[in-house]
Parts: C-alpha cells; sequence; structure tokens
C-alpha cells in the first residue's frame, strides 16, 4: 500500500488526493486507497448536489485530523468525485500517521 502517494508535502500544510463515493450507506473516510489513480478513496453518504457531499468531505476530514473545517480548502476538483484539498496546519508525517491507522485496519 503506497496511500503516500496521494499526499503532497508542503511544509506545514498538505494536498490530499481524494476519490469520492457519494450516496453511500455509511461514511468511511478514508475508505481505501486506488493504486492506480493515487487517490485516497472516501465514502459519503450525502450525495453531490448544492456542495452536500463537499460539506460532508470538509466535515469529516476536520474531525479526523482536529482541525478547524475552515483549515481545509478544495484546491480541485469541486464539482468532481477526483478532489485535491489543502489541510493547513497538518504536517506530511501527521497525514501519514492519521491515514495510515485507519487504511491498515
Amino acid at each position: 500500500m503506497s496511500f503516500e502517494e496521494a499526499i503532497t508535502d508542503l511544509g506545514s500544510d498538505i494536498i490530499v488526493d481524494i476519490e469520492v463515493t457519494p450516496g453511500s450507506k455509511s461514511v468511511s473516510v478514508p475508505s481505501g486507497y486506488n493504486e492506480w489513480r493515487k487517490r485516497i478513496e472516501v465514502k459519503l453518504t450525502k450525495n453531490a448536489q448544492k456542495g452536500k457531499a463537499n460539506e460532508q468531505l470538509i466535515e469529516c476530514l476536520a474531525d479526523l485530523f482536529e482541525i478547524s473545517s475552515s483549515d481545509i480548502l478544495i484546491n480541485s476538483g469541486a464539482t468532481s468525485s477526483k478532489k485535491s484539498l489543502l489541510l493547513k496546519g497538518v504536517s506530511y508525517q501527521r497525514a501519514i500517521s492519521v491515514f495510515g491507522a485507519h487504511l491498515k485496519k
């Protein structure tokens, strides 16, 4: 598993490449890693309408990393299932640790 390829180190911030599956039966952040697309997979219960899935994604990541939702920005892919998100104040090592703990369960 090389989920580290989905995380870009910007010093005190990171960019995470994510693939979202909206409208799932349950929330799973993260739910896996897509080796071909080099993206961390996420399942959300909200549908991709009027930004509801994006809001849920940001809330879930904020909870996972214990940061404010205002510290997470959609860098690209706001209307796509393939997104890149900027997480402010999250180091590369912390991201590896947090995602690693959930992906290796």
